[in-house]
C-alpha cells in the first residue's frame, strides 16, 4: 500500500511528526491508503517554500505563454490518466466510476480554459485627460495563496483553484480534505511531471484545525481560497483579518428547485432526480428544496416517489449502481439526524427516511434517497444544509410566492426555474438572489462561466475570467512623459 506524503519546494517529505491517518473506502471501511498528517510546522514550511519562491519572481516573471502552455500540460496528463484517477476517486470518495469520469474530463477542461487564457490578459492603456501622459492598468498575481478544498468533490474542486492560481503567476499551498486527498496527490506528480518549478506548488495533508487554521492566519499568505461549510469559512474569514489577506469562499447551498405546472412534466420529475441524488446529493448546488405549484403537487410527488423507489445504491465500481455510499459514519449520522428533525417538524417520509437493509450494504455508510413533503420554511431540514440524498417539498399558488419561498434562506449558491413560459421564467431569475440560476435545467456548470453564490454562500467567484482575477492585482501605472516643476514650495 501506497505512503503519501506531503510536496514541499520540490520533494515528497513526511511530517516532521511522522504521525499518519488511513484513508478508508466508504463503500465497505477498508482501508486504501495511508497518508503522513501534517501540523502548524509541516504548513509553515510550506508556506516557507512558497513565499522564497514568489518573491524570487522565477514563476511571475515565467512567460505568460510558457505558465500557460505548463498548465495546458497538466491537462494532457490529466487526460492521459483520467483512468486511474476515476478509479481512486470512486474509492476514496464512494460516488460511482462513470460519474468520477465525469468529473476527470471537466477536470481537464479546467486546465485547457485557464492555459488558453493565460496571455488574453496583458493590461489596457486608459485615455488619460492629462497631456503628456501614460496610463496603463495591469494584472499582477497576488502572491502566496492558500488552498482548501473539500471532501465531496476533491479533485474537481482543486482543479478551480490550481489552474487560475498557476496562469496568474501566483505560488501556492494547497490543503485537500483530509479524508479525501488521493487524487489530489496524484495531480501534484502530475504537475511535478509537467515541470512546474519548486515552490510554486506545495501541498500538505493534514486536519483544517491546525493546517487550515495555519494557513488562514499566517500572515506571509496573501490570499485564502476555501470551499466548505459556512462555519469553518467565518472562522477563516476571522484568522485572514490577521494581515487583511485576500478572501474567495465558496460555502454551500440550500438550493430551489421551483416546478411550475406548465413545466414539461415527465422532464421536471427526472431533472428533479439528478438535482439530487448523483453523489447522494453531497454537493453544494443539489437542488434539495423542491418547490412545486399547488396543482401539480400530488400528481408529481406520485411519479417522483415511483423513480426514487428504483435508485440502485451500491458499490461504486458496479455498473448497475446509481448512487453511493455517504462519504463517513460521522456524515451519515448528521444526515439521519436532519431526517429526524424533519419528521418531529411535521415533515412526511414519502419515501426513504432510513438506512437500507440490504445486508451487502451494511459495511457502507448508505442512506436511502428520500423525499420529505409537506415541509415548510421555518423547518430546519429545509433552512440548512443537510448535504444529503433528501428532497423536502415545499407548494406554492402564485409566481410571487414561489420567489418569495425561495429567496427565503441564508444561502444564496444556486436555484432553478421549470416553465415554458419564457417570460414567467425571466421574471423569476431577476428577483432570485442566487449565483447560478438555470431555466429548465438544473447542476449544469461549465469552466466558461462563473461560480459562486449571495449572501452566506460566499465571497468571489470561481470559475470563468472572474475566476483568474481572484488571484490577479489590478496596478494602475502612470507616466508623465514631460515631467516639470510645480514650485509649489
Amino acid at each position: 500500500m501506497d505512503f503519501k506524503k506531503n510536496y514541499i519546494n520540490g520533494e515528497w517529505v513526511a511530517s516532521h511528526s511522522n504521525a499518519t491517518r488511513d484513508i478508508i473506502n466508504p463503500f465497505n471501511q477498508e482501508i486504501i491508503a495511508t497518508v503522513t498528517e501534517s501540523d502548524e510546522t509541516d504548513t509553515k514550511a510550506a508556506i516557507n517554500a512558497a513565499r522564497e519562491a514568489f518573491d524570487s519572481g522565477k514563476w511571475a516573471a515565467t512567460p505568460a505563454t510558457e505558465r500557460g502552455h505548463i498548465v495546458h500540460i497538466i491537462a494532457e496528463l490529466i487526460e492521459r490518466d483520467k483512468e486511474e484517477l476515476a478509479k481512486l476517486e470512486s474509492l476514496d470518495t464512494g460516488k460511482t466510476v462513470e460519474e468520477s469520469r465525469g468529473d476527470m474530463e471537466d477536470i481537464a477542461g479546467v486546465f485547457r480554459y485557464y492555459a488558453q487564457l493565460a496571455d488574453k490578459n496583458g493590461g489596457e492603456i486608459i485615455d488619460s485627460p492629462i497631456p503628456n501622459t501614460i496610463s496603463k492598468v495591469v494584472h499582477e498575481p497576488v502572491g502566496v495563496c492558500g488552498q482548501i478544498t473539500p471532501w465531496n468533490y476533491p479533485l474537481l474542486q482543486a482543479s478551480w483553484k490550481l489552474a487560475p492560481a498557476l496562469v496568474a503567476g501566483n505560488t501556492l499551498i494547497m490543503k485537500p480534505s483530509e479524508i479525501t486527498p488521493l487524487t489530489t496527490v496524484k495531480v501534484f506528480e502530475l504537475m511535478e511531471e509537467a515541470g512546474v518549478p519548486s515552490g510554486v506548488i506545495n501541498l500538505i495533508l493534514g486536519p483544517g484545525e491546525s493546517v487550515g487554521a495555519e494557513l488562514s492566519a499566517n500572515e506571509e499568505v496573501d490570499l485564502i481560497s476555501f470551499t466548505g461549510g459556512i462555519a469553518t469559512g467565518k472562522k477563516i474569514m476571522q484568522a485572514a483579518s490577521a494581515n487583511v489577506k485576500n478572501i474567495a469562499l465558496e460555502l454551500g447551498g440550500k438550493n430551489p428547485n421551483i416546478i411550475f405546472a406548465d413545466a414539461d412534466f415527465d422532464t421536471a420529475v427526472d431533472q428533479a432526480l439528478n438535482a439530487v441524488y448523483f453523489h447522494a446529493g453531497q454537493i453544494c448546488s443539489a437542488g434539495t428544496r423542491l418547490i412545486v405549484e399547488e396543482t401539480i403537487h400530488d400528481k408529481f410527488i406520485e411519479k417522483l416517489v415511483q423513480r426514487v423507489e428504483n435508485i440502485k445504491l451500491g458499490s461504486g465500481f458496479d455498473k448497475n449502481t446509481q448512487m453511493g455510499p455517504l462519504i463517513s459514519e460521522e456524515h451519515l449520522n448528521k444526515v439521519i439526524h436532519y431526517v429526524e428533525t424533519g419528521k418531529q417538524e411535521g415533515a412526511t417520509v414519502a419515501v426513504g427516511g432510513k438506512r437500507p437493509n440490504n445486508q451487502a450494504l451494511q459495511q457502507g455508510f448508505f442512506y436511502l434517497p428520500t423525499v420529505l413533503t409537506n415541509c415548510t420554511t421555518e423547518m430546519h431540514v429545509v433552512q440548512e444544509e443537510g448535504f444529503g440524498p433528501v428532497i423536502t417539498v415545499e407548494t406554492f399558488q402564485t409566481e410571487a410566492e414561489a420567489i418569495t419561498l425561495a429567496n427565503d434562506s441564508i444561502y444564496g449558491l444556486s436555484g432553478g426555474v421549470w416553465t415554458n413560459d419564457i417570460a414567467k421564467a425571466e421574471r423569476c431569475v431577476a428577483k432570485m438572489r442566487m449565483g447560478t440560476v438555470w431555466i429548465n435545467e438544473f447542476n449544469l456548470y461549465f469552466p466558461h462561466a462563473p461560480w459562486g453564490g449571495f449572501k452566506q454562500s460566499g465571497i468571489g467567484r470561481e470559475l470563468g475570467k472572474a475566476g483568474l482575477e481572484e488571484y490577479q492585482e489590478t496596478k494602475h501605472i502612470f507616466q508623465n512623459l514631460k515631467p516639470e516643476a510645480m514650485n509649489w514650495f
